[in-house]
């Protein structure tokens, strides 16, 4: 098994670190456009392969995308912050920009690919990657579910002083503020957590989890990387060891939710051929109007891009 992660920042060392560590692939190739530096994280995580003892082989590269040739899955985690004075279009346009031009070397190097999109603004990146790839709407999608899952696991764990390995939950939406928590579905060793928990804390503990990853940005003065990392390898491992694990994924709905043509996370079932299926869980009408404001949010940047594309045209 062949995984390639291209960016070699923060979040993509991460993943190919966890990847190795993990032995999920035999080889690990990382990629990265600024000269010499997917070569040196590479290098480091292959020198402690004698100490952490796996037999991974991870692969560094600058911008030579014929060295990832017949991957099976590829982690697509380049693209550029948001700086000062940056709007959100110039943002879009940038790391849409990158990802596309990303995702054309992928299919032409690995057609059978299975893509996962990590680069932020994350619903749009996903759009753009799928689009530029022609490929099947299960082998193209984003990881934000997981990443938004863990960190409303890890605070409920904290709020209740239990295992987070009991915890199991679903967050469905777009990535960010307009996450669709639902404490229905979250339970602590199999006991709804609504009779666990007061439902203060518990609002309390779901606008936490909507403001994440600023809670981090503010404190660090940049973004994470270590769970948004651990949350992609995550997703590789469930496809190429065919786990079918039940994960919330970013994902082209069509017709599911009543949603058509949009891209937002919901459950599904990961495995050898991607996304196998699915999950349509039934909403009330509170959850299902928080969808269709989270649907409304992300087909807005969505459109944006659009209007990007149809302009340089």
């Amino acid at each position: 098994m062949k995984v390639t992660v291209v960016g070699a920042g923060n979040v993509g060392a991460t993943c190919a670190d966890v990847l190795a560590y993990r032995e999920i692939a035999n080889e690990v190739v990382l990629v990265d456009i600024k000269e010499g530096f997917a070569e040196g994280k590479a290098l480091d995580i292959w020198q402690k392969a004698p100490i952490n003892l796996y037999d991974t082989r991870t692969v560094g590269v600058t911008n030579d995308y014929s060295k990832t040739a017949g991957s099976d899955v590829v982690v697509i985690t380049s693209g550029l912050p948001r700086k000062p004075g940056m709007t959100r279009d110039d943002l879009i346009s940038t790391n849409a920009g990158i990802v596309t031009s990303v995702t054309e070397n992928i299919v032409k190097h690995s057609p059978d690919a299975i893509i996962i999109v990590v680069s932020n603004p994350l619903d749009v990146m996903t759009y753009a990657a799928h689009i530029t790839s022609k490929l099947p709407r299960t082998r193209v999608m984003g990881m934000a579910g997981i990443l938004d899952t863990a960190r409303y696991r890890a605070f409920l764990a904290e709020a209740l002083n239990v295992s987070p390995k009991d915890i199991q939950a679903v967050l469905m939406g777009g990535h960010g503020d307009t996450m669709v928590p639902l404490p229905r579905y979250t339970t602590v060793g199999g006991i709804p957590v609504t009779e666990l928990i007061d439902e203060e804390t518990l609002n309390a503990i779901v606008e936490r989890t909507k403001n994440g990853g600023g809670e981090l940005v503010k404190l660090m003065g940049t973004s994470a990387w270590y769970a948004p990392g651990s949350a992609a390898a995550q997703m590789v491992e469930a496809i190429v060891r065919d786990q079918r694990r039940v994960f919330p994924v970013c994902v082209r709905l069509e017709g599911e939710y009543g949603i058509d043509g949009v891209y937002l996370g919901v459950p599904v079932i990961l495995g050898k051929n991607g996304i196998e299926r699915i999950i349509a869980l039934d909403l009330n009408e509170d959850e299902k109007q928080l969808l269709e404001t989270s649907r409304g949010h992300v087909k807005e940047v969505m459109d944006a891009l659009d209007n990007i594309n149809a302009a340089k045209a």
